[in-house]
């Protein structure tokens, strides 16, 4: 008798959604990530970098700071390596508009923008500081400036979505509904910004993702339960492409900004930091995740070769990254 793989039974679908001027797809997958014998995938998920409209190489780690050197203090040509290096799409971070940082206003904000837009021909997201009132300023600024050029706005939130919702209405954009780790605020959120008359194929979900660790598995399993109810229990206020930002937590932990010198025992401090990162990126690819927003170039390239080898099959190819010299203990 011939092995036959059980399979489950789904009654909904993702929702498809143009991203950027160039109309690139995120979702329309009819089963859990990776089931290719259950469903069909017509779009794999896409990868992303950060780039930040100031110089953080202060800030960040030393092994991001050398694979961005020369560009970290021009978003433009920061934008161009991140296309170089292999992302399909840029997360544009206001960070200078942080009203307890630098405090920048709508205008530096717009002419961040400009200079990305210059430099690549990849969708863009537009990601502000998480704070209501400097969010809804620049993102308010940037929309209308940007009409029709279908950025990728975020975050939007319970606090802002009227404002930036109603911008990116108006203005032809997408938006990324951003909820704290929890299946039925997403839903609500989806909600309310459906009620603004943005359709479907304009909201991306961010259920939010901690680093490695508990924030990552409760984390996974609230983006697990999403996709469960969009695609099997058919909740048409669940069934929006997720993205995930965990680049940026998994390079705040101390373990991916300690020097190698500081502990040998934990290898080569650049091969560690970009692991934990494609360890997460694997985890939420798990999870149902559409857009893998990274931070280090090694890591993406990684990615993109883990997502087409599940998908299409092939053979493996050498990333470059540097190998874990042995230690002995």
């Amino acid at each position: 008798m011939a092995f036959q793989i059980p399979t489950v039974k789904y009654s909904g679908k993702i929702n498809e959604v143009p991203i950027g001027a160039q109309k690139r797809m995120l979702g329309g997958q009819t089963a859990y990530s990776f089931h290719t014998f259950e469903g069909t995938f017509p779009n794999k998920p896409v990868t992303a970098l950060d780039v930040w409209d100031y110089d953080p190489s202060a800030e960040w780690a030393s092994a991001l700071a050398e694979a961005y050197q020369g560009v970290m203090n021009d978003v433009g040509a920061w934008a161009k390596k991140a296309v170089e290096y292999g992302a399909d799409i840029v997360v544009l971070h206001l960070k200078s508009s942080d009203p307890n940082d630098r405090n920048t206003g709508p205008a530096e904000a717009v002419s961040a923008v400009q200079k990305v837009l210059d430099a690549v021909d990849v969708p863009v997201i537009v990601f502000g500081v998480d704070n209501k009132d400097k969010d809804v300023e620049t993102l308010a600024a940037v929309a209308e400036k940007f009409a029709n050029r279908n950025l990728i706005l975020g975050p939007v939130t319970e606090k802002n979505y009227k404002q930036i919702g109603a911008q990116a209405l108006a203005y032809g954009h997408t938006v990324i509904a951003r909820t704290p780790i929890d299946v039925n605020l997403a839903k609500q959120l989806n909600i309310l910004l459906a009620g603004l008359g943005l359709t479907q194929d304009k909201i991306i979900v961010d259920p939010t993702t901690g680093g490695l660790g508990y924030g990552m598995e409760y984390g996974y399993s609230v983006m697990e339960r999403i996709q469960m109810a969009a695609l099997v229990q058919q909740d048409d206020n669940l069934q929006q492409p997720l993205i995930s930002f965990f680049g940026e937590d998994v390079w705040k932990t101390k373990e991916a900004n300690l020097p190698t010198e500081a502990n040998p025992t934990l290898g080569n401090a650049t091969c560690r930091g970009v692991l934990m990162e494609v360890t997460e990126a694997v985890a939420v690819l798990g999870a149902g995740v559409s857009i893998l927003s990274m931070r280090h170039p090694a890591s993406v390239q990684i990615v993109r070769q883990y997502i087409d080898l599940a998908y299409d099959g092939g053979a493996t190819r050498d990333a470059d990254v540097p190998e874990v010299p042995i230690t002995q203990l």
